[in-house]
């Protein structure tokens, strides 16, 4: 397989960036001292990591992705080697400081080159007075308190559960913060206003083009309590409305929830082997907590109700087009099933967690048995309707100076015409170093 010139020298150009980190680690000492400009406000600020990443999955050969999407191209295994260099930091000047999250990823595998440089965020927040902020450009706003789901994160996009502390691109907008404190049972105030407008070339994978959406968030800080009250109107999506919470039960144990209405939310399901637009009234919700013993295991658990997800009667006519589309392509060579199953999996039914209910379960220990940088964990992602699962442990190193190094292994499990048992992957070992700078 031959890779175009200036991909090659993008691959290059990652694997090179990703080597000369090596060097850090011969001789590399730490050493200890007090000094007071560490502890002033810089003017600049910037770090980030390079990353080199390899993964194997073994296909599932009775799963409906794998017959969708490797129908031309079948095979047992698909490995992939990728390089990743991501840059952040921030520039003050006076009151306004301008904020940025750059990243730039090439990776090959059994089938092809894809190689991707993205502005996650870059914008200019501007301090126009003590209890006021304007910000321009593109953000994440990470609206929410859920840890792998957020369903009142109406202006963000979707997290990945099984990463969700990982950076993500945000939405080019206008907004301001406004912040007031107080002194009794109700210790801060504070209004969010956003606008975030679609047009061509501009968010356009956020909704309907040519509209300006607004969004509001009121966030209370009553008790103790983390309170959010939250609004988006506009165009490019339906009205939603939402509210969430998050609060300390004890120093060790935090519990939190998020509620989301949509009163008409539009979306595309099969109907047979066509694809129709329907309207329905939704309610999206998540209970979750956090709690970390004094041996230093930290659990999340979560649980998650999504409205906006498929039935299992709506998932099995998507399973169904795709075994009839598989049938009749090895029969007569003819793949015009498999295109529309292929339209409606881009529609929606391709999409991580699109059922209904879904337990999230994130166990991690901290140097257990005082094993010195070493850092194990499972995460396991349960569809409760159809108890299809996905099941990841994990070891984490970071025993060299600004070093992390991840080894994970993603088992999924299920029923025929079950979420996880139709998956394109049986598994995944994923081997990750990072190096942070």
């Amino acid at each position: 397989m031959k890779i175009a010139p200036h991909r090659q020298t993008l691959a290059a150009l990652l694997g090179l960036l990703s080597l000369a980190t090596f060097p850090a680690l011969a001789g590399a000492e730490e050493e200890y001292g007090f000094d007071l400009e560490e502890f002033e406000k810089k003017d600049r600020v910037w770090g980030g990591y390079v990353e080199a990443k390899w993964d194997r999955s073994d296909i599932n050969q009775d799963g409906a992705f794998s017959a969708l999407n490797l129908y031309k191209n079948p095979r047992s295994s698909l490995e992939s080697l990728s390089s990743t260099l991501q840059l952040d930091g921030s520039v003050s000047r006076g009151m306004t400081t301008f904020k940025w999250v750059l990243q730039a990823t090439g990776t090959q595998d059994d089938l092809a080159w894809h190689d991707r440089a993205d502005i996650f965020e870059g914008y200019a927040s501007i301090k126009a007075t003590p209890n006021l902020t304007l910000d321009l450009g593109k953000k994440v706003f990470k609206w929410g308190k859920g840890y792998a789901w957020n369903p009142v994160g109406f202006i963000d996009r979707a997290k990945d559960p099984n990463n969700p502390e990982e950076a993500m691109e945000g939405y080019l907008g206008a907004g301001f913060d406004l912040i007031k404190s107080y002194g009794g049972e109700l210790q801060t105030v504070a209004l969010t206003g956003v606008a975030l407008p679609v047009w061509q070339g501009v968010n356009e994978d956020f909704g309907e083009r040519e509209n300006v959406n607004l969004a509001a968030k009121l966030y209370l800080l009553y008790k103790d309590t983390d309170i959010d009250l939250l609004w988006y109107g506009g165009n490019s999506r339906t009205t939603r409305y939402g509210v969430d919470f998050s609060k300390n039960l004890a120093a060790n144990l935090e519990v939190h929830g998020e509620l989301a209405h949509i009163p008409k939310q539009r979306y595309k399901v099969l109907s047979g082997d066509t694809l129709v637009q329907r309207e329905t009234s939704d309610t999206s919700y998540l209970l979750g907590a956090r709690y970390l013993t004094e041996t230093d295991l930290t659990a999340i658990v979560e649980f998650y109700h999504n409205d906006d997800g498929y039935t299992e009667q709506e998932t099995d006519r998507f399973f169904q087009l795709v075994a009839d589309g598989y049938s009749q392509f090895q029969a007569t060579g003819n793949d015009a099933l498999l295109q529309r199953a292929e339209v409606a999996s881009e529609s929606g039914y391709d999409r991580a967690q699109n059922g209904r209910n879904y337990l999230y379960v994130r166990l991690t220990q901290k140097e257990p048995y005082d094993i010195l940088y070493f850092s194990p964990g499972i995460t396991v992602i349960v569809n409760l309707d159809d108890q299809s699962r996905s099941i990841s442990p994990e070891i984490v190193y970071t025993g060299f100076t600004n070093w992390e190094t991840r080894l994970r292994f993603s088992w999924l499990s299920g029923a025929e015409s079950s979420e996880y048992g139709e998956k394109q992957n049986s598994n995944k070992l994923e081997l990750r170093a990072r190096y942070f700078f």
